[in-house]
């Protein structure tokens, strides 16, 4: 992450087509600031993020996908929607999901609001084929697996290396 010492406490909200916002949460007033995604143009340049959980990501297939960007620095593993905003803020690049079994289905409360923010901060989210994440299948994402976000300058090249990196896996 660029700046692992950064900003704390802030409340990141998103409206659609009007942008996405971070508001301090260790202050009076509720003041927005906008914020935006990476700049990166370059995924050897970028970092990226991932759950810390095992059972919500596999590192190991994220570790080939890094090595096929070209990127040399550690993930940074977290949980919650952080990782949405860590992108969002464009204090990191990416944010992998990736599945860890084919039977696992992820939970559109964990995704909606973060797939809003990333888009209005200027950034693109998928599904681990390229495809936008369907809401309209009720609880659950049943019709995507996994979640990839980033910067929109290497959306594209981070959705063929994990393409590449699971072809024979789901």
């Amino acid at each position: 992450m660029s700046q692992p010492e950064g900003e704390k406490g802030v409340l990141a909200v998103a409206v659609e087509k009007q942008g996405a916002f971070q508001r301090k949460l260790n202050v009076k007033d509720f003041i927005e600031t906008p914020i935006f995604v990476s700049i990166v143009e370059d995924s050897c340049n970028a970092s990226f993020c991932e759950s810390v959980e095992a059972g919500h990501a596999n590192h190991g297939d994220s570790a080939k996908i890094a090595e096929l960007l070209g990127i040399t620095k550690q993930s940074v593993r977290m949980d919650s929607q952080c990782k949405y905003v860590a992108v969002a803020r464009g204090d990191a690049d990416i944010y992998l999901r990736l599945p860890v079994d084919s039977k696992y289905v992820e939970k559109i409360w964990d995704h909606a609001a973060g797939n809003i923010i990333i888009q209005e901060a200027g950034g693109q989210v998928s599904d681990v084929n390229g495809e936008p994440l369907d809401f309209s299948q009720g609880r659950t994402l049943s019709a995507n697996k996994g979640v990839i976000a980033a910067n929109a300058n290497i959306f594209g090249t981070v959705v063929e290396a994990v393409k590449a990196t699971l072809s024979n896996k789901f």
